[in-house]
């Protein structure tokens, strides 16, 4: 793992998340996690081909999967399917504890004869973009279990594979009342537009960039852009254009190897003054106070 990374979703030019696997030779993320207002990774709109599997161990929390928001209790597990704009959120401004796992499906596919008749029919399913167990269905203990002790097993390949077939028996019982995948599986034309402005947002976020600029990218007006970001990220085009360069800020805050000038001239912003506003607006706190608290000791919200 990246140590330089925990806390940040980095991205891809095209928006997708580079996932800071545990070990780089087997596609497994696991954390006992925490969110509150915020915290780096709150609301950071992303997607990848991983599913990723949260589990709430103390508190509420919430997911957003694109557009739909999703109140998670305690004991709560949701599964965000592969390719879903989601993020996750804090509620009521209160702190809430998880375990994440993030897992590449191709562990699942031991032999072409499994991908194609348990694992795609799922991952590729276009009515499926996230499955939740909750209190009141069958199986969410289960689920529960396999995911709490997931954290011990972090750095075993085997001992993850097993638990992940395990869990992967539990959805497929759960998705049997969907039926089978749709024969025509074409993407949602609404997502391909919000996506292509993504990418021009995290290839161009340096340079002056309009709302007709981010429209035009999407092939749409710019009431429509205006209202896919609504949907998808709950938020303006320009002010996730913001959220993003403040993120960046937040990326190189963590090297320690440059000036706040510096940070502020790679990321966009017209001056430092500028850019410690925006930077505080989304995560609370001073540039220079982020770069103290990282350099120094990173809070373990257990100690509260």
């Amino acid at each position: 793992m990246n140590v330089e990374q925990m806390g940040l979703i980095i991205k891809r030019d095209d928006g997708s998340e580079i996932v800071n696997y545990d070990n780089p030779s087997f596609p497994s993320y696991i954390y006992d996690g925490w969110i509150e207002p915020n915290c780096t990774w709150e609301r950071v709109p992303h997607y990848h081909e991983d599913l990723e599997i949260v589990t709430v161990k103390e508190g509420s929390m919430a997911y957003s999967v694109n557009g739909r928001t999703l109140v998670l209790r305690e004991g709560d597990t949701i599964i965000v399917n592969s390719n879903q704009i989601h993020y996750s959120m804090s509620l009521d401004g209160q702190l809430a504890k998880y375990v994440i796992f993030v897992v590449h499906p191709s562990i699942l596919m031991s032999s072409v004869t499994v991908e194609m008749e348990a694992v795609r029919p799922i991952i590729d399913n276009p009515e499926l973009p996230f499955m939740r167990f909750r209190y009141i269905n069958t199986h969410t203990k289960d689920f529960y279990n396999l995911m709490i002790d997931l954290p011990n097993y972090r750095h075993n390949a085997f001992e993850i594979t097993k638990r992940l077939f395990l869990m992967w028996d539990l959805i497929m019982k759960k998705t049997e009342d969907y039926g089978p995948r749709p024969e025509d599986t074409n993407h949602d034309p609404r997502m391909m537009s919000f996506k292509s402005m993504l990418h021009l947002m995290n290839v161009n976020y340096k340079e002056t960039i309009t709302l007709e600029d981010i429209a035009n990218a999407g092939n749409v007006s710019k009431s429509q852009c205006n209202n896919l970001f609504n949907q998808y990220v709950g938020e303006s085009p320009i002010n996730y254009l913001m959220h993003l360069r403040a993120r960046k800020v937040a990326e190189h805050l963590r090297s320690g190897n440059y000036t706040l000038k510096q940070i502020a001239d790679m990321t966009g912003f017209n001056g430092v003054s500028y850019m410690s506003e925006t930077f505080k607006k989304f995560f609370g706190q001073s540039p220079r106070d982020y770069k103290k608290q990282w350099l120094g000791v990173i809070p373990d919200p257990s100690d509260e």
